[in-house]
């Protein structure tokens, strides 16, 4: 029956694009719905800016933004900031992942050390980042290392108590059947905790780097004569608001982009990978 054969075969290859398409249709309506609050809050921003007749040195039209931009970019001004800023937001990021994931570990793993350190730690992430400028400027002088210091600070408390919770969730069971195994502690931690508590860190690690972000800000323009948040406190001084959203909207992008493109679907991956229920947004 080559005829029949045939005809199951177009049916199947038809079915493969249709398939092909609705995921793509999907992440098409997805972008689209993404960013429709954006163009609605340009549209407004342009059209309030008109009405208004506001001055640019309170708050600029939407082509002064770009005009600024366009020569930030072209003097190189542009680059540098933003390469410092992320450089700083890296380092700190992972200073802050190196250790704190094994001492949350370390904390999760024994019960009387967990109950004495959470409410330390519940405390110090309510302080982490910001608070800690004045102490990071005095300690290591204005400059790069208070920078960093700030990122790993607002990065490392926050991350150190979802590893904490994450081992304090994996199953007891699970823990036992290791040790009656004769699992060595080298091995219990890289093969049964790390991974048991990766849902919780990759979470801690979205919620870590907002903070690191917002500390990265503020510091810089306290400690360094570079970065997004130096060029936003410089702009402040000669009235350049339009160099300040310049400023603005390349934080909120970066962070937007560090979030959507890598935390949010590795936390998602993480979830789906060790069969836990979540819905990640």
């Amino acid at each position: 029956m080559p005829g029949l054969t045939s005809t199951e075969d177009a049916l199947s290859s038809g079915i493969r694009p249709s398939r092909r398409g609705r995921n793509l249709s999907r992440r098409l309506g997805a972008a689209f719905w993404f960013a429709v609050p954006f163009v609605a809050l340009a549209i407004t921003w342009a059209v309030v800016v008109e009405v208004t007749g506001v001055e640019a040195r309170t708050f600029p039209q939407i082509t002064d933004v770009v005009r600024a931009f366009g020569e930030m970019w072209t003097s190189g001004e542009y680059l540098r900031h933003t390469g410092a800023s992320l450089r700083r937001v890296v380092l700190g990021a992972l200073i802050g992942i190196l250790t704190a994931v094994p001492f949350g570990i370390l904390l999760g793993s024994s019960r009387w050390a967990s109950v004495f350190f959470a409410p330390l730690l519940r405390f110090s992430v309510a302080l982490a980042g910001i608070a800690w400028i004045p102490l990071a400027t005095l300690w290591l002088g204005f400059g790069e290392r208070a920078v960093i210091f700030i990122v790993w600070n607002a990065t490392f408390f926050a991350l150190t108590y979802n590893a904490m919770l994450g081992v304090q969730r994996i199953p007891t069971q699970l823990l036992q059947a290791a040790r009656s195994m004769g699992t060595s502690r080298p091995r219990m931690f890289v093969e049964v905790m790390l991974p048991g508590a990766l849902p919780s860190i990759v979470t801690g690690l979205r919620v870590g780097l907002g903070y690191g972000w917002r500390g990265l800000v503020a510091a810089e323009i306290i400690a360094t004569s570079a970065g997004l948040g130096y060029s936003i406190f410089l702009a402040q001084k000669f009235f350049r608001t339009d160099i300040i959203i310049v400023g603005m909207i390349t934080i909120g992008l970066l962070w937007l982009v560090t979030d959507r493109a890598l935390l949010a679907p590795l936390e998602r991956r993480t979830v789906e990978r060790w069969g836990m229920k979540a819905v990640i947004s």
